[in-house]
């Protein structure tokens, strides 16, 4: 990767240790700047991982301040945490009284693959429902909410109590016609045919999708942010627990059935190239990766060097993207056209970066990510 220095080296030693909880020797890495590690850390949302990583330092001890820094947002992390959980067993309680079922996808869930699950950043509640439990959701949900975004689909975000709640009928990607009818096989299969796993948050009982499902609705989720604008590590992290902690149960003759017939095994290869290069997963666990010939793994981790350069230069899901115009306010800025071009060129652009990476697959996907942009801009979103 290029620009790599020792903030970057150190940052992804701390980040494996705490994936992993494996030692580390920071001297390997010195200097340091921890104001920059943290700021990367707060950047990828992996705040908790490198705290953990932090504790398994085993030579040299960073200054007692640089420590204390992680150590605060950490238990503001399990705060959060423990009341997010908290707030889902009442909620799920309450929608089970009335006759809703739902299951709930990512997030918390997935943080339960985690050796430290409070130490996760957490963010919205993702609710998968039938087009049944869909309506009465909202009926249910939107009388207690404190404000209610525009519905897009069978998607529906509002806020409860200060969380965000995300209702979902689909997870469909709009990119490419290949994956969503692989992500609608998926959802089926846990709609109709209950392949789903459950989670004792207290003493709710929480449904998960079933982890041969729930490996499709993670990857293909941080493809699309991949190909649309933006990805952050934390998402690649999620993939990289629910993966190793669920090896040997996962179904790998469906799971290398799907991934080819979304068309996405370049980006299953390469993603796990780089899960392996800079995460530190066990090189044996990665699935439909097969490392043994050098001039294969040599290509795949070209690639993944240049995802990562892509994922630190645009932040995490693209929240470094902005200009200088798009973040002032001024006359231009607000002006509906110019932000839409301003979309529209970032677009170009990332069609010229992922061309260098998966060349045939982005100017596949192409055409209907700008399509879904103008039918969007079409609609004044």
């Amino acid at each position: 990767m290029k620009n790599k220095n020792s903030n970057t080296e150190a940052f992804f030693a701390l980040l494996r240790a705490g994936l992993w909880e494996t030692d580390i020797r920071l001297s390997d890495y010195e200097p340091i700047d921890f104001a920059a590690i943290q700021s990367l850390a707060e950047e990828q949302s992996v705040v908790g991982l490198i705290a953990a990583g932090l504790e398994h330092v085993v030579d040299k001890k960073p200054a007692k301040k640089d420590v204390l820094q992680f150590i605060g947002q950490t238990l503001q992390l399990e705060q959060q945490n423990y009341a997010m959980n908290e707030f889902i067993g009442v909620l799920i309680d309450k929608m089970r009284k009335v006759g809703i079922y739902t299951l709930l996808v990512k997030g918390q869930g997935v943080a339960q693959c985690y050796e430290r699950p409070l130490w996760r950043c957490c963010g919205d509640i993702d609710l998968f429902l039938s087009d049944e439990n869909y309506k009465k959701a909202k009926e249910f949900l939107i009388p207690l909410a404190f404000s209610v975004e525009t519905e897009r689909g069978p998607h529906l975000g509002m806020t409860i109590d200060s969380w965000i709640v995300e209702l979902h009928g689909h997870f469909f990607c709009g990119i490419s016609g290949r994956m969503d009818c692989v992500i609608k096989e998926v959802e089926d299969s846990v709609i109709y045919h209950g392949n789903v796993r459950t989670w004792m948050n207290g003493n709710t009982q929480v449904f998960l999708p079933g982890v041969d499902n729930d490996v499709i609705f993670i990857f293909t989720h941080f493809i699309k942010h991949f190909y649309k604008g933006g990805l952050g590590l934390r998402q690649i992290c999620d993939w990289c627990r629910l993966l190793y902690t669920y090896r040997d149960s996962l179904n790998y003759g469906l799971l290398e059935q799907r991934i080819k017939s979304a068309g996405l095994m370049s980006e299953w290869k390469a993603f796990g190239a780089l899960a392996i290069e800079y995460l530190g997963f066990p090189k044996d666990s990665m699935p439909l990766l097969d490392v043994r010939s050098k001039k294969e793994d040599v290509r795949w981790r070209k690639k993944a060097d240049r995802i990562m350069e892509f994922i630190l230069k645009s932040g995490n899901m693209g929240h470094k993207r902005g200009s200088w115009l798009m973040e002032h306010d001024s006359w231009l800025s607000r002006q509906y056209v110019v932000r839409k071009a301003f979309s529209m060129f970032r677009r170009m652009g990332d069609l010229i970066n992922h061309a260098r990476i998966f060349p045939m697959d982005s100017l596949r996907f192409f055409p209907r990510i700008m399509w879904n942009g103008v039918r969007s801009a079409m609609r004044g979103e």
